[in-house]
Parts: C-alpha cells; structure tokens; sequence
C-alpha cells in the first residue's frame, strides 16, 4: 500500500522520568533543567523539561517503524520546538503527507505533537523519508 498525500497517522506516548536519565547517560547533556527539580523550579518553567531531542524522538521512532515504517530512510528533518514537554504527560502524535515523488519513492510527512486532548501544540516538523516500497 502507497503512502497518498492526505494520509495520517496517530500515536499517543508518554516519557518517564527514567526514559530522560538515559537518554541524558546516552548523549551527555545532562543539563540540570532536565535533571534537577530544585533547579528547574527557579527556572520559568518551574519543573524539568524533557531534553529538546528527546521529545522529537518520536517522529524516528513512528516514521521508522509504524508510518510508512520498517525500510523508511530519514533523509530530512525540520523540527521547531513551541512549548515544553514533561515526564508522565499524555501527547498525541499526528503524521501527515504533505508530497509524494513516486519516481524518487520519497515523500514529505508533517509531525505535530500536542498535549493529549488539548490543542496545545508542543512541537511542529517536517521529515523527509525515502521508501521504496511504500512511497
């Protein structure tokens, strides 16, 4: 079945508190306004935010293994990061195809992650992804 500008998909996740320790051991930033609350609650954010890539980790974990998923090649990623995300917090995920180049088998997929049941967007992006056999 081939991707078709209009398609969607959606996925609800959520990150813990441990899920931001790893990925803060994995990559080293281990900035305290993820890490520390004492710290973060100074901080107009008044609690740890979950780390920037952390959160839009998502989109590479659905576009790669559910939407088109498995043989998906990330060719591209724009992402802009509009309001903070937190550990044990309910989003929602929404893909959608934007363009479609059968020739080349790749195609233009938006992300936009909300807090789940509410409009409040936290992050907006456009990935570019080759598929050979679903775009």
């Amino acid at each position: 079945m081939f991707l078709e500008i209009g398609d969607t998909h959606r996925h609800e996740f959520r990150f813990s508190q441990d899920d931001v320790l790893k990925f803060a051991e994995v990559t080293g930033d281990k900035n305290p306004l993820h890490l520390d609350a004492e710290y973060a609650a100074t901080t107009r954010f008044k609690r740890p935010i979950i780390h920037g890539h952390l959160s839009s980790s998502v989109f590479t974990r659905i576009l790669g293994m559910e939407f088109p998923g498995e043989g998906s090649i990330y060719m591209k990623q724009e992402t802009e990061y509009l309001f903070p995300m937190f550990v044990e917090t309910d989003y929602e995920v929404i893909f959608t195809v934007m363009s479609v180049d059968r020739e080349k088998h790749i195609a233009e997929i938006t992300g936009e992650v909300f807090i789940k049941g509410t409009s409040r967007r936290t992050i907006r992006g456009l990935a570019t992804l080759m598929h050979l056999t679903k775009i």
